[in-house]
């Protein structure tokens, strides 16, 4: 028998908090009052399925509900917490939250968040001129770096969530410079634009075991991203490997050791990822192409998102697929 055409919309989480009191008004995430507006909008039109739900469909061909919508929270923020979860547990839906293990095991900041947090912190204007000073400045210093022009020309370019030099700093910092100096600048930037020592600054911005635990124990579904973080496209087996078997193993107590999902940090992965997983015994894995999820089209290792940006009351993106949604 062959499968039942099906499609689920997956949408993707990052931030949701009172973006008015926080002290970084300027962090791109969603409001709690739009996620609260969200998730009505969602329920209304969508019906929302769980984890498990998605795991039956590819494992078995159970029917999916039509126009699906399974709800993704990526980086293991304290906001899930504190502002998703109560909501979701007022109206008996299921989040999936992805955590990367290292965020409650030791007091330090993920790169990514050490350069969303500084991007919140001053204007762009004079963080890039500052990024380039110091990438020239380590050049000289011995780094091999390519020409700032030429990193320029291939990197700073806009994409739907940021414009060039936004997304020319995230890059350097992310993936395009060398490992040890990414370490470098961003620990220098933290130090001078947020001013807050990193133990403290992680204490407040991620998840603590107590309150997985909580989540876990009150049908929220954890998943897996990774243990450090890493662009795991950029790795090698070795490595991933290591980052991945690392993750399992402090994730233990929260996840379902026989139906476990991976979510791939930055959603990069290669097929020295989907090989390892696969062997790990993971269920399926999403990453961040953009598009409703066609069951029949997309690996079970490969399932893309859809952003909150794509949905009322950011926008009304999310119609552009709606051939597919039938």
């Amino acid at each position: 028998m062959g499968r039942i055409n099906q499609s689920v919309s997956i949408v993707m989480y990052h931030y949701v908090r009172d973006l008015k009191l926080t002290r970084y008004s300027n962090i791109k995430g969603l409001d709690i009052k739009d996620f609260k507006e969200q998730i009505k909008f969602l329920i209304k039109n969508f019906n929302i399925i769980k984890m498990q739900d998605l795991i039956e469909a590819l494992d078995n061909n159970a029917k999916l509900p039509e126009k699906s919508a399974l709800l993704t929270f990526d980086d293991g923020y304290s906001d899930h917490f504190t502002n998703v979860f109560p909501i979701l547990d007022e109206y008996k839906l299921q989040g999936s939250f992805f955590i990367p293990a290292s965020v409650f095991l030791e007091d330090k900041v993920l790169d990514v968040n050490k350069i969303h947090f500084v991007l919140a912190s001053t204007p762009i204007e004079p963080l890039y001129d500052e990024l380039i000073e110091r990438i020239n400045h380590y050049k000289k210093e011995g780094f091999k770096l390519p020409n700032v022009e030429e990193l320029i020309q291939n990197y700073a370019l806009s994409n739907r969530f940021d414009d060039a030099k936004t997304v020319f700093v995230k890059r350097m910092l992310q993936k395009v410079l060398p490992y040890e100096l990414r370490l470098i600048i961003a620990d220098e930037l933290f130090r001078k634009y947020v001013k807050v020592p990193q133990d403290i600054f992680a204490r407040e911005l991620y998840l603590n075991k107590e309150q997985i635990r909580c989540m876990k124990n009150n049908n929220q579904f954890i998943g897996l991203h990774g243990y450090n973080h890493f662009w795991l496209g950029n790795l090698s087996k070795e490595r991933q490997l290591e980052d991945i078997t690392l993750a399992l193993k402090n994730m233990e107590e929260f996840i379902d050791k026989d139906n476990w999902v991976m979510n791939y940090p930055y959603g990069s992965y290669n097929s020295d990822t989907i090989e390892i997983i696969k062997g790990l015994g993971c269920k399926l894995a999403f990453n961040t192409e953009v598009d409703v999820c066609d069951l029949d089209r997309y690996s079970r290792y490969e399932l893309p998102r859809l952003d909150t940006i794509d949905f009322p009351p950011r926008s009304e993106n999310y119609k552009r697929f709606e051939g597919v949604l039938v």
